[in-house]
């Protein structure tokens, strides 16, 4: 465990000074969490109204005894909260992508494969100090988000929705399986392309499914639940085995040591 904390130490100590990262780690969790309380706040003042015949019949269902502004915010708000599923896709690719083809290029790489520490020691570590910081900044951000929005928001039964079990297992369980399933990606990319860049394109595929089932819900063809969020999370976990499985698998150390030059 000492070589895990020490390998994460040295990766937050390093990938912190890149601005791209800290741009991606910092910024993009308060737009996505300040973006949609100003939408909801301009909402409030405008008075009441909302055009619920133009959302999706499925989802007006869902609004229950909800009406007008009402209804149109608890849509606003489940729209924004799968925003917080690319939080932990976005976020760790930034980090993990220069874990290992960053160090190819600096060459600090073949010092720390020299020492006595497994490959899996050595993918677990850099896999945590990519997904923790993710982790942590879509929690502070979806906190944020609740705490806004019942400041924000005069319907307390539209903010309560942020506490629906639907949510509550997207963000928090099924959130730091997409950064698993990120981080195993671009670890697997970057172990085996020669540019940061191309490492961190390759990788953000991953975001794609998700944004297929945002734009999905927005049309009325996918209508997320519990059920729904519990078969995603069903599936992450036999993703985030393989990729982990393979990561270690195609993760060659002599080549690494003897070609990297």
């Amino acid at each position: 465990m000492d070589k895990i904390l020490t390998i994460i130490d040295k990766e937050w100590a390093e990938v912190f000074k890149n601005r791209v990262v800290l741009f991606t780690v910092v910024l993009l969790p308060l737009v996505f969490t300040i973006m949609p309380l100003v939408i909801l706040y301009t909402m409030e003042t405008a008075g009441p109204g909302g055009a619920v015949s133009e959302m999706p019949p499925e989802f007006t269902r869902m609004c229950g005894d909800l009406r007008g502004t009402a209804c149109t915010q608890v849509f606003i708000i489940y729209q924004f909260m799968l925003l917080f599923m690319l939080l932990p896709l976005a976020i760790p690719v930034a980090i993990s992508a220069y874990s290992i083809v960053g160090e190819k290029t600096t060459h600090s790489l073949e010092p720390l494969l020299a020492t006595p520490i497994t490959t899996a020691e050595l993918i677990l570590g850099k896999g945590l100090a990519a997904a923790i910081p993710a982790i942590g900044a879509t929690w502070v951000g979806f906190l944020v988000f609740i705490l806004g929005t019942r400041v924000l928001v005069s319907t307390p039964q539209v903010s309560a929705r942020l506490l629906d079990p639907v949510w509550l297992i997207g963000v928090v369980v099924l959130g730091p399986l997409l950064a698993a399933a990120a981080v195993s990606m671009s670890i697997i990319v970057s172990s085996r392309v020669s540019d940061p860049r191309t490492a961190e394109q390759l990788s953000m595929v991953l975001i794609v499914p998700v944004l297929g089932v945002f734009f999905g819900q927005i049309g009325g063809l996918v209508l997320i639940d519990a059920g729904f969020m519990l078969a995603m999370v069903a599936v992450m976990l036999l993703v985030d085995a393989g990729l982990v499985y393979l990561g270690v698998r195609l993760f060659q150390r002599e080549t690494i040591l003897t070609k990297w030059r």
